[in-house]
């Protein structure tokens, strides 16, 4: 962990350096071309009361909403028109109103409807027997961030949850062979560097496959609402954390997270140069997106499904990256129908 606090506090022509170095090793390993993941938030019902988040259970402001599996076929069936997306992530609440074996059910449609598709699946602890059968199902992949390595810390912004908890169930998704993607938020209130050092490790002792991180940004509904960012002082340690994460993870997918784009113009364009390799546009419906709010100033609210894959391509080309083909799996394992 020493190691990586100077990365960490890098300033001039040393951050120069640790950018460069990043994105040097982000080119060896994972290319120039960028997978683009479409989300799909099909449900906004959560049983979590998690402090910093807009969907947890006691917040009143968002209208909840619940998909249903021919509105998701339907959005998916866009997402796969467009030709761009080589994975949809399918994302709710940890309670998001459908059962364990409807949700296999609808991975089965998917995965029917498009099988050169790759699903990514995102709603919260399940027992390992549940990943297996979703596995079985055909869901290729499984988002499960652990927020923060500090157990403590864990417990008070989880009221109902706990880290050992977290981090079980990413071990039994590893077991049931699953594509497992985490990672953390940067800079919640009560992190501390020494903390935002171990995060990074955390997610190489995981070896994940996956590994999403953005700034925590605080949201006015929510308890924490009030606490800034732990870095507010230096924003620049949002993307000195992602690369010193590419260096520690060299051969992880790593997404430029939409909460970029929300504290920095072009935030995602800059991550994605300094680390980051995969585009994560949003595709659900526009009149639910603004009900899908963890946080306030969520970028591209009004942009219509049909338009994010034309946005997508144009962004990434103004930095000069191309589109990557296909679904784009793990760098580190083989794809699910060689398994």
């Amino acid at each position: 962990m020493a190691d990586l606090l100077p990365l960490l506090l890098a300033s001039g022509e040393e951050l120069t350096r640790l950018y460069a170095r990043a994105d040097a090793v982000r080119r060896e390993y994972c290319g120039e071309a960028v997978p683009v993941r479409a989300i799909l938030e099909f449900s906004n019902y959560c049983a979590n009361e998690c402090l910093y988040c807009g969907l947890r259970a006691e917040n009143a402001v968002p209208t909840r909403y619940r998909m249903s599996a021919d509105d998701i076929l339907a959005a998916v069936d866009q997402i796969a028109a467009t030709g761009v997306a080589g994975t949809v992530v399918l994302q709710a609440g940890e309670t998001p109103g459908y059962s364990d074996d409807e949700i296999s059910a609808l991975l089965r449609r998917i995965k029917a409807a498009h099988p050169a598709l790759a699903i990514t699946l995102s709603v919260g602890n399940r027992p390992r027997a549940v990943y297996a059968r979703w596995r079985e199902a055909g869901m290729d992949r499984y988002l499960l961030r652990f927020e923060t390595s500090d157990p403590e810390l864990y417990a008070r912004l989880h009221p109902n949850g706990s880290l050992a908890e977290r981090l079980q169930c990413l071990r039994d998704l590893r077991a049931v062979g699953v594509q497992t993607g985490s990672g953390f938020m940067i800079g919640l209130p009560g992190e501390t560097l020494p903390t935002l050092a171990r995060n990074i490790l955390l997610c190489r002792e995981f070896d994940l496959d996956m590994i999403g991180s953005g700034p925590y940004i605080p949201n006015p509904d929510t308890p924490l609402g009030a606490k800034p960012n732990a870095y507010a002082d230096d924003p620049e340690m949002f993307f000195r954390a992602i690369a010193v994460l590419r260096l520690v993870n060299p051969a992880a997918h790593i997404p430029a997270t939409t909460a970029f784009d929300a504290v920095f113009p072009g935030g995602r364009d800059l991550v994605l140069q300094r680390g980051a390799n995969v585009f994560m546009p949003n595709a659900t419906p526009t009149s639910l997106r603004r009900d899908y709010q963890l946080y306030p100033g969520k970028p591209n609210v009004d942009e219509s499904a049909a338009q994010f894959a034309d946005r997508a391509v144009a962004r990434l080309r103004a930095i000069g990256r191309p589109v990557a083909a296909g679904p784009s799996h793990s760098l580190k394992r083989p794809p699910p129908e060689q398994e």
